[in-house]
């Protein structure tokens, strides 16, 4: 078995210096984890406690949303993603209608 010496590493979210002990290494290897810690223990447990995806009930941190025509109805409607060029987006009545097994009501 491999003799562990405590190690000094730098986090990656505030730079500060933080000991990876020996007995930290002993457990890495023994679970077989391949890379060393990359955050200090306060870094760490503020992550944790963070809700996924940043916050907003879990949601995307930064969500785009893009005026766009819809392709069922015609309708002005906002989506939460840039569409791509070349597909059909749909207002979310129209896409409930396609999830639903109905189709998308039609302009006149």
């Amino acid at each position: 078995m491999s003799d562990f010496q405590d190690r000094v590493l730098k986090c990656a979210d505030c730079g500060a210096d933080f000991t990876f002990t020996a007995g930290e290494q002993r457990f890495y290897q023994e679970k077989g984890f391949t890379n060393q810690p990359r955050r200090c223990k306060s870094c760490k447990g503020s992550r944790q406690d963070r809700p996924a995806g940043g916050g907003r009930s879990g949601g995307p941190p930064n969500r785009v949303e893009t005026a766009t025509v819809c392709a069922g109805c015609g309708r002005e409607t906002t989506v939460p993603f840039k569409p791509t060029q070349g597909r059909a987006v749909l207002c979310r009545e129209c896409f409930q209608a396609t999830k639903s097994g109905g189709a998308p009501s039609r302009p006149y």
